[in-house]
């Protein structure tokens, strides 16, 4: 499987094999997991996605750090990608981490299409 490099190549990936709506419940499941509430509608644009879901993360890591931390675990986003992040830009930083939670819940939905 070759990860997307960008929010614009996921999404027309997605598109492209059917599975953006499951990408969007597998989001939703991982937020009512961590008990973050959040809630995508199904049908929900994906530049409104990306604001939203970047919107949520800053605030996330503003206010509910913890909250945060555990998001990244249930989600299971990769500790190494994290880390290589530069955490200098607060707002930067939020947009780069939606990105390796969407493109890690679409490793998830991918898999279960594909296996």
């Amino acid at each position: 499987m070759q990860l997307p490099t960008t929010f614009d190549d996921l999404v027309e990936e997605a598109n492209k094999l059917n599975l953006y709506k499951k990408l969007i419940l597998q989001l939703n499941k991982d937020f009512q997991l961590a008990n973050i509430d959040l809630d995508f509608h199904e049908d929900i644009l994906p530049t409104s996605l990306k604001l939203l879901l970047h919107e949520t993360i800053y605030k996330l890591i503003q206010e509910k750090f913890s909250e945060y931390l555990n998001l990244l675990y249930i989600i299971d986003v990769s500790e190494k990608a994290i880390r290589a992040l530069n955490g200098d830009d607060t707002l930067k930083l939020a947009e780069e981490v939606s990105f390796l939670i969407l493109r890690r819940e679409w490793q998830k939905v991918w898999f279960r299409n594909c296996y």
